[in-house]
């Protein structure tokens, strides 16, 4: 067995001091979906909810041992790598320092300092992350304290590894296929590198968000490099610029491997996973679980691991995980609807509305001296069919309208 292998499987039995394996459950449900064997591998059931605690636990543990005084650790993060570092200072009595932008929600901060507890200090600096880490960086500088990264670090990326180590105990084989989310890198070069230290084969698939390819960059690039626009709706997972350390674990892997998952259809997966399951997963621990449409072909007759990283939500985003999911499924459209002001008008279009549409939105400004005003009306339906029908008893009726479900400024703007 390597020296990484060994490492892997020593960091795993030290996360045995802070909790036990997270499950590996077979999943009947996307079983039967997709005619094979799924199992989820839940780190949503970590103590904080996420598999950081491992990587974070790990790289304080190794550099406890070199340098037993050290008393200060510094992160970055908005989110699953501040409450693991956290989580991992209270239980070694170290002091942590964490800082976290000022848009941060409460939630997130809240969170932190209960797993941290008197352990952390928390520091809220800057509207944006590159803030937040140019200033731990310089405080680390100023303060002799040790900064653990939240994936480009060797000992983080072995204490991820610990999931790979853990699949194959409980398995107790390997598996066909592996899924596994891509942010910064940490948690897919570690399973990887893991697993493939053993003499049976097993495909791997990554997955990533796509308002945060980074990984698809730095593969067409032949390096690291940073993407121009990030979207932050998959905050776990959403990474402008992949690690070096994890790239250099990566950079092999086949681009036909490696897929993108679209941020609204990861809401449909998520609204599934809780309503279907009752697994609350976060965007970014969906990930894996959304490429399985994407894989169907692939994986029919196939034992198949999925990594659901992460289980973090705020309820508070969940109108907004509907709404994405409901449009990305066809289900709810809006468009600006020109009608005329002239009694009877509105009555006319309401009853060209089918059985199933239901009207979720209305904004009408009635102006003088024009002949037609302008609706934003937003629809829900049943059936994704059904708009085809509306549109067409719009068409014969005369009505003149733009869908603008699709359209990132009008909807932003309007919606």
């Amino acid at each position: 067995m390597s020296d990484f292998a060994t490492a892997a499987r020593q960091a795993t039995e030290a996360l045995r001091a802070l909790f036990e394996p997270t499950p590996l459950q077979r999943n009947d449900h996307l079983s039967q979906r997709f005619e094979a064997d799924i199992w989820l591998k839940r780190e949503d059931l970590a103590p904080v909810r996420s598999y950081k605690l491992r990587g974070a636990y790990n790289a304080m543990r190794k550099v406890l041992s070199e340098r037993p005084n050290q008393r200060i650790f510094v992160c970055a993060s908005a989110g699953n790598h501040a409450q693991g570092v956290a989580y991992a200072c209270r239980h070694f009595g170290v002091h942590g320092v964490i800082f976290m932008p000022v848009t941060t929600p409460q939630q997130k901060i809240a969170k932190t300092r209960t797993f941290g507890g008197d352990a952390v200090e928390i520091r809220l600096t800057g509207d944006y992350f590159d803030r937040a880490l140019a200033a731990a960086q310089t405080y680390c500088a100023e303060t002799g304290g040790h900064f653990l990264s939240p994936f480009d670090d060797n000992d983080v990326i072995e204490g991820q590894a610990s999931v790979g180590v853990e699949i194959l105990q409980q398995l107790g084989r390997m598996p066909d296929m592996v899924v596994l989310p891509v942010g910064g890198g940490g948690l897919a070069s570690g399973v990887r590198r893991y697993l493939r230290t053993r003499r049976e084969a097993c495909a791997f698939r990554y997955v990533e968000p796509t308002g945060g390819a980074s990984l698809a960059a730095a593969l067409r690039a032949g390096t690291p490099v940073a993407l121009p626009s990030v979207d932050s709706f998959v905050d776990g997972a959403a990474v402008a610029r992949i690690g070096t350390k994890t790239f250099a674990h990566l950079a092999d892997i086949d681009p036909k491997d490696l897929l993108s998952s679209p941020e609204d259809r990861i809401c449909v997966t998520m609204l599934e996973m809780l309503n279907v399951e009752g697994i609350v997963l976060e965007p970014a621990g969906a990930l894996a679980v959304d490429a399985l449409p994407d894989l169907a072909e692939v994986i029919r007759g196939k034992c198949v691991v999925c990594v659901t990283s992460g289980g973090n939500f705020d309820f508070e985003r969940l109108p907004e995980v509907k709404e994405r999911a409901l449009r990305h499924s066809g289900l709810k459209k809006y468009f600006l609807l020109r009608l005329p002001q002239r009694p009877g008008a509105l009555r006319d279009f309401l009853e060209i509305l089918g059985p199933e549409d239901d009207i979720a939105r209305f904004e009408y400004l009635k102006k003088s001296a024009r002949n037609f005003g302008t609706v934003l009306i937003g629809i829900e339906t049943s059936h994704s069919a059904n708009f085809g029908r509306l549109f067409g008893r719009m068409d014969a009726a005369g009505f003149a309208y733009r869908d603008i479900t699709l359209d990132e400024t009008l909807a932003g703007f309007l919606v």
